[in-house]
């Protein structure tokens, strides 16, 4: 199996719509900015993914995409599937004419390796949903590591911010 950056941009875009579309249609154009990825190259594969059944677009005013099917239902094989990735990692793409020195059988020597890693990456990455990477995503999100929104914390809780309370703040020297 191949994982080029077409798999792993799909992926990627894939979560960030997932991520987002409980707020409405997520447009392509917001998915490019956050994630980096060309526009251009965004609607090519969500043409993919759209004729895999796996995004419906929106058209119009506030349009875009959504999921077509539950995030807990589409797996990253389907993804990857879907915008033409070959899952294989056979030199002879799966169809046994490999190149180099042959085994009687037609195969090259490291054949079944190459082909019993095809089908443990096929097997993981059905075994992994868009839900999960979203749950994943949201986990890394509420780490402390990473930045709040402040606007949705209480008035208190930015009273208590608005008191410096550093050793050579000036608020300190004139109460003392």
């Amino acid at each position: 199996m191949r994982l080029t950056t077409k798999g792993r941009f799909a992926v990627t875009a894939m979560i960030d719509l997932a991520l987002r579309q409980e707020q409405g249609p997520v447009t392509l154009a917001g998915i490019s900015q956050r994630q980096r990825i060309s526009l251009s190259y965004l609607e090519q594969l969500f043409g993919k993914l759209r004729r895999h059944e796996i995004v419906e677009s929106v058209r119009g005013p506030g349009g875009g995409y959504n999921l077509a099917r539950r995030a807990q239902e589409v797996t990253v094989a389907d993804i990857i599937i879907a915008v033409d990735e070959p899952l294989d990692a056979t030199q002879c793409g799966g169809k046994g004419s490999c190149e180099g020195t042959k085994q009687h059988d037609g195969h090259c020597m490291t054949h079944e390796l190459w082909s019993t890693l095809n089908q443990k990456m096929v097997e993981y990455l059905d075994s992994v949903s868009l839900q999960d990477l979203v749950d994943q995503q949201r986990a890394r999100e509420g780490s402390p590591a990473v930045l709040r929104d402040r606007r949705t914390e209480s008035p208190a809780v930015e009273a208590a911010r608005a008191v410096p309370k550093g050793p050579n703040s000036v608020f300190n020297i004139a109460s003392s």
